[in-house]
């Protein structure tokens, strides 16, 4: 007996060594700069960009987004994707306003000018940050209609805001070129999502292990990388630690977020997306909630769907119901 919990004993002292050498040394490495990811901002116009404001979080942090005026009682806010901020959905909000929305564009926790870069405090921080935003913006508009609309992985966080407590303090939801999940139909399974991340697997199961057993002080170290080219022009952000990676997208079980929304969802995406399968968002959003509308613009690509005229003219199409 005595020898048998020895070995056992020998046995989790390696296991324990060998999570924590994984999760000291392993790192997710840069993949090569994904130019169809950048250079389509080359051609938008930011000079007419709104001046960012600030709301204060539950944490005291000042938390940044722009707005774009329209109907007062029309209001949209507009998640950005990974790696990005507010600033990357400029041509959108701009579409959206000129149809008649009050456009709030925030830059997420752990982008842009919201907070230090690639990281948050906690899992289901940009929840509260949202719920933050939205108590600050009823003080000022008192909308009749909230949608909220996210893009990429601003998508995937919607998914995640559609199947939680906050789902009610919306109208609907709409998601834009969706991240679904690793494992969703619509994903590119083998390519790190076209080339554009690198995950430190190793890493990232490591700390997923740890964290189950309510062990959480390491989360804050970098798990995805993004192929953001050189001299990074578009101010993107690099990296995400594990707890941002964990909270901005959906939920693990994102068939589930969309089985509990109260709320009508539907989806829009370009036929030539270069990160995800577009042409199988239909069939992954399905396997949720039968039914739900998806529109696929012909030769539009994944960023080009919120910065070019079709793209962002389908969007408009979505949140006025046409």
């Amino acid at each position: 007996m005595r020898r048998a919990l020895a070995i056992l004993a020998a046995l989790v002292l390696l296991v324990v060594a060998a999570l924590a050498a994984t999760i000291a040394f392993d790192r997710p490495a840069a993949p090569p700069p994904q130019l169809a990811v950048s250079t389509p901002y080359d051609a938008v116009d930011f000079s007419d960009l709104p001046k960012p404001e600030h709301f204060t979080a539950r944490d005291g942090a000042a938390l940044a987004y722009r707005r774009y005026p329209g109907n007062p009682d029309r209001v949209v806010i507009l998640i950005h994707g990974s790696s990005g901020s507010g600033v990357a959905v400029h041509p959108s909000a701009q579409a959206l306003a000129a149809a008649g929305a009050t456009v709030i564009t925030p830059d997420i926790r752990g982008h842009g000018r919201s907070g230090p870069q690639g990281d948050i405090a906690y899992i289901g921080q940009l929840e509260d940050d949202l719920e933050d935003l939205l108590n600050t913006l009823d003080r000022a508009h008192h909308p009749a209609e909230t949608t909220l609309i996210g893009f990429s992985s601003g998508g995937g966080f919607v998914l995640r805001i559609a199947g939680s407590r906050l789902a009610p303090r919306f109208s609907r939801f709409i998601l834009l070129a969706p991240f679904l999940g690793h494992a969703a139909p619509n994903a590119r399974l083998g390519t790190g999502s076209g080339g554009w991340v690198s995950v430190a697997v190793p890493r990232f199961v490591a700390l997923s292990i740890v964290s189950g057993f309510g062990i959480t002080g390491l989360n804050g170290l970098p798990v995805i990388a993004f192929g953001v080219p050189a001299g990074n022009p578009h101010h993107q952000t690099a990296t995400y630690s594990y707890r941002l990676l964990k909270n901005f997208g959906p939920d693990d079980d994102y068939v589930g977020d969309l089985r509990r929304t109260p709320r009508p969802i539907m989806a829009v995406a370009g036929a030539d997306d270069e990160i995800f399968l577009s042409d199988r968002l239909q069939a992954a959003l399905a396997a949720g909630k039968p039914g739900i509308r998806v529109d696929i613009v012909p030769g539009i690509g994944h960023i080009g769907l919120t910065t070019t005229p079709a793209g962002t003219a389908a969007i408009v199409r979505a949140w006025a119901g046409s």
